[in-house]
This record gives C-alpha cells, structure tokens and sequence, in this order.
C-alpha cells in the first residue's frame, strides 16, 4: 500500500500544480471545455495514463466542466501516486 504524504508534503506539491486544490483527502481540479464533445474528449485522453499508472481518478462531468479528484482509497488519502497522476493530467490538452 502506498504511504500516506504529510501535509507539509502535500502543501509542498500542491504549490507545484497550477490549477489543483486539495479539499479533505483529495486533489482536485475543474476544467473548462467550449462544449460537450470537448469535454469528453478531454475526459477519453485521460484513459490511457489513468491505466498505465494503475490510478483512476474520480470525474464528474456537467456539460462543458470536468472535475478531476485523486485521491488513493486504499491509503485513506493523498499519496505520491495523486501528484504523480495530477502532473500528467496537468500536461493533457
């Protein structure tokens, strides 16, 4: 399982990722897309990075918004395992 980041630690790597905010135990983001068929091809890009690093966030979708929460249910909380897949999302267009 993984470990559990302090929160001097999760300050720390929330500062480095522009656009996310950590509520409770998780790491979120809010995108905004032009439409709906943005949105959703915004939200089919994040598959495959999803899969190869074997965590997959929540995301809710409301027409042209997609919200993003990481977080490592088997941990309680944020791990590294958040940050590293919020980064790679962070790169996603």
């Amino acid at each position: 399982m993984a470990q559990l980041l302090s929160d001097a630690q999760i300050q720390e790597q929330t500062s480095s990722l522009s656009g996310w905010t950590v509520e409770g135990s998780k790491l979120q983001t809010t995108r905004k897309f032009p439409d709906f068929i943005a949105a959703i091809e915004f939200v089919n890009k994040l598959v495959e990075p999803a899969e190869a690093a074997g965590h997959h966030p929540d995301i809710e979708i409301s027409y042209n918004k997609v919200k993003i929460s990481l977080t490592t249910h088997d941990a309680g909380g944020l791990t590294q395992k958040d940050f590293d897949v919020a980064a790679v999302i962070s790169q996603i267009n």
